[in-house]
């Protein structure tokens, strides 16, 4: 179902006058937008429609179409928003000082469901953005002083894109939900330059060597990492429900961009897995017995099925063994174990190896991605297994695999020396 020709009107004008789109292009964004609604159903802010939308893109179109309907979906979500608030007369939050805007998006961005990850670094650069504009009054700011402090990461602190684009994403979504002001015509912003660095990745032989000086339950973790190609945040998040024994697969939920995948469960892993779940089952008793509150559960989850989270299908599989309490909401419950210490403990056996290569967990991510590349696998699959939306993404890995690429012989090896 598209949208009326009245809306599609009030639309075309939102952004031509607010964004500043040209209007040759106007006509591409509709139809990104024409789309969205079909994908939607007519549930545009349903959690994860937009990312899975643009991932279908991604599928058959190029990159530059997908960043295209990106935008285009963000607006008209935009859009949407600005015309509920006209009708509802919905009341501005107060931004008369710096601590209550922040306060105020610290509490739109929880509302939004976004992770306490997000929530850290979103926090961390508007405070930044604060105190490079002298702590001018957050209702005067305007695009200009967005420009000047992206210009001035690129210059003067030299960050990456990466880090500038998440600079930006935080001004945004204080200027956008916050501030109620959009930010155009950024042509003038000097962007961080794009480096390109081949990841560092480890033999088989070195992967081996750093799990051998591992203990339990560090070691564990690090083969679960290395065997399905796990970020350190999707593995340290898994559940009971998560492992597939039958089918060695491993559900990652709300990965990176949201998304949902499934990777492999290694067979040499099967057996001390099934073992720790044994030994794990103990702290689960012990919390129902001293009757805490279950595990968080992801997003809105917690308040539409409050008990769910004592349910043994929900608990972790690498739990802590010490209770601590929620940040956000200052329950104290059961979490799973610290990053850090599995950082620490991937460092330590590094050291222990004498392998000179400035290597992480992520490390591990960067070589089971290279040696199924080197086994000959095709890169969809990889890109599946990774869950990247872009196979351009995945392709990286094809120019640090070592092996002798489309079998080519050296002219010299034809040499009778």
């Amino acid at each position: 179902m598209k949208m009326s020709e009245s809306i599609r009107q009030n639309l075309s004008e939102f952004l031509s006058k607010r964004f500043k789109v040209n209007p040759h292009k106007i006509p591409y964004y509709l139809k990104w937008i024409d789309k969205y609604i079909i994908f939607s159903k007519n549930l545009p802010f349903q959690e994860g429609v937009k990312n899975s939308y643009l991932e279908s893109l991604s599928k058959i179109h190029q990159d530059w179409q997908v960043e295209q309907a990106d935008i285009a979906v963000s607006i008209y979500l935009s859009f949407l928003k600005n015309n509920a608030r006209s009708k509802s007369d919905k009341k501005l939050p107060d931004i008369s000082t710096w601590d209550k805007t922040i306060f105020h998006m610290k509490n739109e961005i929880r509302l939004q469901n976004k992770s306490l990850k997000t929530e850290k670094s979103y926090l961390y650069w508007v405070k930044q953005f604060r105190n490079f504009t002298s702590k001018k009054r957050p209702s005067i700011m305007d695009e200009n002083d967005v420009k000047s402090f992206l210009t001035y990461l690129a210059i003067e602190r030299q960050v990456s894109i990466s880090t500038q684009k998440q600079a930006f994403n935080a001004i945004l979504f204080l200027y956008r939900h916050i501030l109620d002001k959009e930010i155009t015509n950024l042509d003038s912003v000097v962007r961080a330059t794009k480096k390109r660095r081949l990841p560092v990745v480890l033999s088989g032989k070195e992967v081996l060597s750093i799990i051998n000086r591992m203990h339990y339950p560090y070691k564990l973790l690090t083969e679960i990492i290395y065997g399905g190609g796990l970020r350190l945040s999707e593995c340290l998040n898994l559940r009971i429900k998560d492992v597939n024994f039958k089918n060695d697969i491993l559900t990652i939920r709300s990965g990176k961009g949201d998304k949902d995948r499934q990777t492999i469960l290694a067979k040499k892993v099967k057996e001390p897995l099934q073992e720790h779940i044994m030994k794990i089952r103990r702290l689960y008793e012990e919390d129902r017995l001293e009757n805490r509150p279950g595990v968080p559960l992801p997003k809105a989850l917690e308040r539409k099925y409050p008990n769910a989270g004592k349910e043994w299908s929900w608990f972790w599989i690498f739990p802590s063994y010490r209770i601590s309490i929620d940040p956000r909401t200052g329950i104290v419950r059961r979490y799973h174990l610290f990053p850090s210490s599995l950082q620490k403990a991937f460092k330590t056996a590094l050291t222990e190896t004498g392998i000179s290569k400035t290597a992480s967990i992520h490390t591990l991510r960067h070589s089971f991605a290279t040696h199924l590349v080197e086994n000959g696998y095709d890169i969809r699959t990889i890109q599946e297994l990774l869950g990247h939306s872009s196979v351009s993404t995945t392709m990286i890995y094809t120019h640090i695999a070592r092996f002798n690429k489309l079998g080519v012989i050296s002219p010299m090896d034809n040499l009778e020396l």
